[in-house]
């Protein structure tokens, strides 16, 4: 029986009271047989044993929350290991080799700023025209007959056929100094001239919602640019180098000069230009496994 100034009290307090020989065991009793107080769930959820988080809902839900968080993490952890084991498989490597040049070049496509020029250059500053690389697909002149060439235009086009090197001749001339880069990993500042190859899409009217441009070459070379490298307006049809007629070993009597992109877009000997939507072959070295963008 509780005591009347203990009932007051709190049912922890009460019991000390009645036991105060240093015996614990009423006490225990009494806190026992007493309602738990409700305690928040704990912040760290690690210092609860497992088999209580396993019954607690809120502490199962946090735990399995916990889990999935450490078991992203470790999976990219091992991300680059996984990509490194799928290369190591041979019959993978092609695959997922163009799966990734594609991807880049997609996104190189969607970053190109049409408008954007390419950086040119003061006269000061172009390399000397002895000192400017001779490099070729196969041979270095394939003997092209002048008095007999012509571009042959098909595909989206409303006038197609051949057109003679004065009827390019005939349009806008431009003059620009830019840099020449090629993959081998030399560069050099050239001085060209030419149409702008968007100029003469105008005149044979080319369908420009077209997606690509193909051409091909005669020394058997072939390559294509998307159509906003085409429209560029630093991409010629070359006839000049140095203000000087376009030299064989250089491309004579027409080739291509496109500062945005690398050397090996830059076809010479051209002999024939196509606007489509479909490529049948997309470039000589893409089709090799180089990119089909390589964008500067």
């Amino acid at each position: 029986m509780v005591p009347e100034n203990e009932k007051s009290r709190p049912l922890g307090q009460q019991a000390k009271s009645v036991d105060s020989t240093g015996s614990e065991k009423r006490s225990a009793d009494l806190d026992a047989a007493s309602p738990a107080p409700v305690q928040p769930v704990a912040a760290d959820v690690r210092s609860v044993p497992t088999d209580v988080r396993q019954a607690h809902p809120v502490l199962r839900a946090v735990n399995e929350r916990k889990f999935a968080q450490t078991s992203r993490r470790e999976l990219l952890k091992l991300t680059p290991v996984l990509a490194l084991g799928a290369f190591a498989i041979p019959r993978l490597q092609t695959s997922l080799l163009k799966r990734g040049l594609g991807w880049s070049d997609w996104i190189s496509g969607e970053f190109f700023r049409r408008g954007h020029p390419a950086p040119t250059f003061a006269d000061r500053e172009v390399t000397p025209f002895e000192r400017f690389p001779i490099n070729g697909y196969d041979v270095d002149d394939p003997g092209v007959i002048f008095e007999n060439w012509s571009l042959t235009v098909g595909g989206a086009v409303q006038r197609p056929g051949d057109y003679k090197l004065a009827q390019i001749q005939s349009l806008p001339r431009v003059r620009q100094n830019t840099r020449h880069v090629c993959v081998e990993g030399w560069d050099v500042i050239g001085r060209f001239g030419g149409a702008r190859l968007s100029d003469f899409l105008q005149m044979i009217g080319a369908d420009t919602s077209a997606r690509y441009l193909a051409v091909s070459c005669a020394d058997d070379y072939y390559e294509s640019l998307d159509m906003a490298t085409a429209l560029h307006p630093q991409t010629l049809l070359c006839y000049e180098m140095y203000d000087q007629p376009l030299t064989r070993e250089h491309g004579a009597p027409l080739r291509l000069s496109i500062p945005t992109k690398v050397g090996y877009k830059q076809a010479k000997y051209l002999i024939d230009l196509k606007v489509t939507n479909v490529l049948e072959k997309v470039g000589y070295w893409e089709d090799q496994g180089y990119s089909s963008f390589y964008g500067l």
